[in-house]
């Protein structure tokens, strides 16, 4: 089956307002940059985004979360983003705040047909308590806050029970795709984008490099085309367009820039 679409803005034309969307990358790693455009672009409106950040202020989730477009974040980090923070303590947006490792699993048991799983990761803490604000209101009061979560031993050890988690739609972006919708992806990238494609119910991928069904080894194949319902192929300037959170030099790389 053919899923390649004519363009991003086809690939996203049907996700409407109210949606959930599993999203992939790490910072600025792997973002589906040009999904996220072709969806503020169309107006999509009040959605619930899972996501491990949400961009930073003008790039990435950032875009759609400046102009009031998402309702609800469920991810881990989120201390890039000044109009994040804004917005939450505000009161006009809703978070849920997890620890990393527990929403990765959370999206991959999602994905798998996996309910629930125990975890030790927050036993003890708010995050098994319950008591996390999810959402201020405007004096600064908590207007919604976490709920307890069930625990249970096993081996003489406290668990956490953890639901998995399902999106109506993702996003992701990978490194190369063949028409099938079998994926690769590199290095950090591959952090985060499996897991949301495997949690969306539809799943669409932007690709740096489109190759022909066959051209990919299995043995390098990071996610099965059955995850996979659209591919949108990159044009060469989209696919260089890779920016960097926070640049960090060594002196020796500062001297070297300076003398060349």
């Amino acid at each position: 089956m053919d899923k390649v679409r004519a363009s991003a803005a086809e690939a996203v034309a049907d996700i409407p307002d109210g949606a959930s969307l599993a999203v992939g990358g790490f910072g600025l790693s792997g973002i589906p940059a040009v999904l996220i455009q072709a969806l503020h672009a169309q107006g999509t409106t009040g959605l619930e985004v899972v996501s491990n950040n949400c961009g930073v202020d003008g790039r990435g989730l950032g875009v759609l979360l400046a102009d009031g477009r998402i309702a609800r974040v469920t991810g881990s980090y989120v201390g890039e983003n000044k109009e994040f923070a804004r917005q939450y303590l505000s009161g006009e947006l809703e978070v849920e705040l997890v620890p990393q490792g527990t929403l990765a699993e959370r999206l991959r048991a999602g994905g798998a047909g996996i309910p629930a799983f125990y975890t030790p990761a927050g036993v003890g803490t708010q995050v098994a308590r319950g008591g996390l604000p999810w959402r201020y209101r405007p004096d600064g009061t908590v207007a919604v806050a976490s709920p307890p979560k069930e625990t249970r031993d096993f081996n003489d050890r406290t668990y956490v029970l953890e639901h998995g988690i399902t999106t109506d739609f993702a996003l992701v972006r990978a490194w190369r795709g063949d028409r099938h919708g079998n994926l690769v992806f590199r290095k950090s990238a591959a952090n985060f984008n499996p897991l949301a494609a495997m949690a969306g119910s539809i799943t669409v991928a932007e690709v740096e490099e489109l190759v022909e069904p066959g051209a990919l080894s299995p043995d390098e194949i990071h996610l099965p085309g059955i995850f996979v319902q659209r591919i949108v192929v990159l044009t060469p300037t989209e696919a260089a367009d890779k920016q960097i959170e926070r640049l960090s030099l060594s002196a020796s790389s500062t001297r070297g820039a300076v003398r060349a």
